[in-house]
């Protein structure tokens, strides 16, 4: 890893901690030449947002596509490719719900100061909840509607979506039953949105030390130091429930599904773990993880070749369940009371928005941008949690990592392959 990618982490942690006193020492007040801080604070942390919200379309069209596209067209692969989704939805379902079961017991959201300062500080808390309130009896109907839009291309316009992943999976399968050189062309096409897309991604990820520094110190310059109680609630939330996801959930998989030892394979994982943990990226660390199943766990290059580069963009275990996380706390904190169909959809999106994102810093954002707007919670909101976002980072794209490997192991041992984790010791590194 280079010393300018081994230095982001502390970049961003430098420019929380000047963003909270920056906030606290200008409050809501502070101006210069008549133009009030809080209000570049603002301006400027709402053009980092829709820079982020500028790439949703073609990068979760572009990525789906070319997945779907790709496993598609392999017919001897039907059998294998069943059995990847199948488990890539089971794991990352089972760490959705961890963090609904953790969000909604501890409810890091409700504070009664915070919601107070953050209500005062925005006009839309009023018509957030009166939206909220008047979409959730036709939900299941409207969400329907969603996913099965009568135009694309409003679809696009309008940023659905539901719509826009339904009508990729759709297209993606579709072109892998193309036959011959006709399907290149299109197929190329999206590879290259999906790279270009993703470059503009990374262009976009240098401006996240000011984008972070200005959401922070927006809502630092509203509620002082009261935010910290539930940012602290908010974040063992979330590690919380990773832990149990990863510490309890993914070794029982592993014991009583795959029959190996888990303890073997978090030991044989390592220096992927440590590589995904430094990164907070599952596509930088891909190599080392395929590299450490393969050499060190003894799972077949074909299943890795398969399971892990897919994994990368379909198999979010951890940003599922920071996204369900993340967008009850802000429904919570705006006094949003999310009734069990609602939080349903939540899951549901949760579930499809992770499996369009690709495994790059800080991608959850872009989903959690998609929840936030499906139910009319202002996108104003991330800015709430993003002093600790970039630890949070780190350790769910750990566990992104930690779910693909094992999936990796899941259809190697249910594909019959032997030896694999039964190795009592590993290489050294």
């Amino acid at each position: 890893m280079s010393k300018k990618k081994a230095k982001a982490p502390i970049i961003i942690l430098v420019a929380i901690f000047l963003a909270f006193i920056a906030g606290n020492l200008t409050g809501t007040d502070a101006s210069f030449f008549g133009i009030t801080y809080y209000s570049v604070f603002e301006l400027i942390g709402k053009l980092f947002i829709q820079s982020l919200t500028l790439v949703v379309v073609p990068l979760v069209t572009s990525s789906i596509i070319l997945g779907i596209a790709r496993i598609g067209g392999e017919q001897s692969l039907g059998r294998l490719t069943a059995k990847i989704f199948t488990f890539y939805v089971v794991t990352t379902l089972s760490a959705i719900l961890i963090g609904l079961f953790f969000v909604n017991l501890l409810t890091p959201g409700v504070d009664d100061s915070l919601r107070a300062t953050v209500q005062e500080s925005s006009g839309a808390f009023a018509s957030v909840k009166k939206e909220i309130s008047s979409q959730q009896p036709a939900g299941f109907s409207r969400l329907l509607l969603n996913i099965v839009p009568g135009n694309i291309f409003d679809a696009f316009s309008k940023g659905n979506m539901l719509g826009i992943i339904f009508f990729s999976l759709l297209f993606g399968f579709s072109l892998s039953k193309v036959k011959g050189e006709v399907s290149k062309p299109l197929q190329n096409f999206f590879e290259g949105l999906f790279k270009t897309t993703i470059n503009m991604t990374h262009i976009l990820m240098k401006c996240l030390p000011l984008g972070v520094f200005c959401l922070v110190a927006k809502v630092a310059a509203a509620t002082g130091f009261t935010s910290l109680w539930s940012l602290g609630r908010f974040f063992s939330t979330v590690v919380g429930s990773l832990l149990v996801f990863s510490l309890v959930i993914l070794p029982l998989f592993l014991k009583f599904i795959a029959k190996v030892n888990p303890k073997n394979h978090f030991k044989s994982m390592a220096p992927a773990l440590v590589a995904a943990f430094s990164t907070s990226s599952s596509s930088a660390s891909l190599p080392i993880t395929m590299d450490c199943l393969e050499k060190r766990a003894g799972v077949s290059n074909r299943i890795c070749s398969l399971v892990v580069p897919l994994g990368t963009s379909l198999n979010m275990s951890g940003s599922a369940l920071y996204e369900c996380v993340a967008a009850l706390f802000i429904a919570q904190v705006y006094g949003v009371d999310m009734s069990f169909s609602a939080q349903i959809v939540v899951v549901i999106l949760s579930l499809l928005t992770s499996m369009g994102v690709a495994g790059i810093p800080a991608a959850s954002l872009i989903a959690l941008i998609i929840i936030l707007e499906t139910f009319g919670l202002p996108v104003e909101g991330i800015g709430l949690f993003l002093a600790v976002d970039r630890i949070l980072d780190m350790c769910r794209t750990t566990v992104n990592v930690l779910s693909d490997s094992c999936c990796a192991v899941l259809v190697a041992k249910s594909e019959g392959e032997k030896g694999v984790l039964l190795r009592s010791s590993f290489p050294e590194e």
